[in-house]
This record gives structure tokens, sequence and C-alpha cells, in this order.
């Protein structure tokens, strides 16, 4: 049980969150004017730029690629968090283990990001 309340500051967060959202949109709803829709209004704005041409142009798989590799990377890195939260208390009962807990993950991590570079993932004019 007690367990289970260090769980409510973040179910209400996240109900305070989602609340104002919801909040949000239904005031934007009642409080926007409602005027009559003109080709100008409706027209995108971007950075001030008519919209000539395509808006939507091909990209390279490239970017995908590394937007992708960039991910990966990312969210690899969040993994270690837990682990340095955790880290002091431990190296009190098993410091080796928590040390090759990570050193092992940062080879693997490692080792990925050794294989994209020697694959060329990360070169743009490719």
């Amino acid at each position: 049980m007690e367990q289970q309340q260090q769980y409510i500051p973040i179910l209400l967060l996240g109900a305070v969150a989602v609340a104002f959202a919801v909040g949000n949109l239904i005031l934007s709803a009642i409080a926007g004017k409602r005027s009559k829709r003109t080709a100008v209004k409706d027209m995108a704005y971007e950075c001030g730029m008519l919209p000539i041409g395509d808006g939507q142009s091909r990209l390279s798989v490239k970017f995908y690629l590394v937007a992708m590799l960039f991910i990966l990377f990312d969210i690899e890195v969040i993994f270690m968090y837990p682990w340095a939260v955790v880290y002091r208390d431990l190296l009190k009962t098993d410091a080796n283990l928590i040390f090759g807990a990570m050193v092992s993950f940062l080879g693997v991590l490692f080792v990925g990001y050794y294989y994209a570079l020697k694959k060329g993932a990360f070169d743009w004019k490719r």
C-alpha cells in the first residue's frame, strides 16, 4: 500500500496536464472569434514567405535514417538515468555487478555506434 501511494503525485500531475490541455481546447473554441474565412486567412504562413511550390517535397532516405539513429541512441542514453540514480545504493551491495552491467550496456551502445559509423549512416553527402 505504501508503494502505491508514491504514484499518487504522478497520477495527479497527469490528470492536471490532461485537464489543462482539454480546458485550453474548450476555452479556445468558446472564446475564439467566429469570422468570415477568406483565402488569405486560410493561407499557410511560413516565416513571411509566400507558399510557392509543392508542400510535400521528398526527403532523402538518409534523413530518416539519421533521425531513427538519433532516436535509438537517445533512448539508450535515457536508460542510464535510473542506473545513475540507484548507483550509490547498489555500490554497497553489488559494486562489481552494477558497474559491469553499465560497462556491458555501453559496450553494446558503442558497437552499434561504430557499426553505423562504418556503414556511413552519418554521412549526409552520400
